[in-house]
């Protein structure tokens, strides 16, 4: 399993993935799932990866195929992050299909999802989620973030507290307890952990962590996140007695 996430603010973009692959139980191992494109300077975009990793990989290797041989659509000539998005999912649904086919099993699931992040020349910074079937969502004011992969344990967090105009610095360190809290509640999600902060119109990837398991900073995170939620809930108001109603029993 894994878990991704992108957040797309005012003051840019914040992009987390984690780095376990499982196929099985006794097959555990690490694999990164954030994968950022060498393009033309007008442009930055990365993609973070979620499912069948055969077709991840097929899809990375065919994108970057046609940005070397200058194919007619490819990362370098799309004019918006939305048709990027297209042609992602366009790519995902061929080599889909010929895993199927190669495949011949009924259990085999080459499905495999995406996000699609960055800023291209004058447009706005964004992020798009591709789904399996080769459409796209982006975020919105009211959910400024997208997750792939094991996404229930990580989405309270994110729920309350990250909004447009929350810091880019305040978001980062919201969505690494999202990815730390993820990890805590589940096995097939874990370290290391790559996070990528990108500025708005900066043009520049600059900002890249890669936190391995038991990295300090990570274990200071937990601790105080932890911490403050102890206290939390012991300043919550104390339940209210005289609310207290007779138990209806069942004969």
């Amino acid at each position: 399993m894994t878990y991704c996430i992108a957040a797309s603010i005012n003051e840019g973009l914040i992009l987390v993935s984690d780095s376990r692959t499982n196929a099985g139980i006794d097959n555990v191992s690490t694999h990164g799932k954030m994968h950022a494109f060498d393009s033309r300077p007008d442009r930055k975009i990365i993609l973070l990866s979620a499912g069948n990793l055969a077709t991840t990989q097929a899809v990375l290797e065919q994108m970057h195929r046609d940005k070397i041989k200058e194919a007619k659509v490819n990362i370098n000539t799309v004019e918006c992050l939305s048709e990027a998005a297209d042609y992602l999912g366009h790519i995902s649904v061929e080599k889909q299909k010929q895993h199927i086919n190669t495949q011949g099993q009924s259990a085999f699931n080459p499905s495999a999802t995406f996000i699609l992040a960055g800023q291209i020349g004058g447009e706005p910074h964004g992020a798009y989620m591709i789904y399996a079937e080769g459409n796209s969502i982006t975020t919105s004011a009211n959910t400024p973030f997208l997750q792939i992969g094991e996404s229930k344990y990580g989405k309270p967090i994110l729920d309350r507290f990250l909004k447009l105009d929350t810091s880019i610095d305040e978001a980062a360190r919201c969505c690494l307890v999202s990815m730390d809290s993820t990890i805590r509640s589940n096995a097939s999600v874990g370290a290391p952990v790559e996070m990528l902060v990108y500025r708005k119109d900066s043009f520049a990837f600059q900002e890249y962590y890669c936190f391995d398991d038991g990295d300090d900073y990570m274990l200071q995170l937990r601790r105080s996140w932890e911490t403050k939620l102890r206290e939390a809930i012991a300043a919550l108001p104390s339940l209210d007695k005289n609310a207290v109603k007779p138990m209806r029993v069942e004969l």
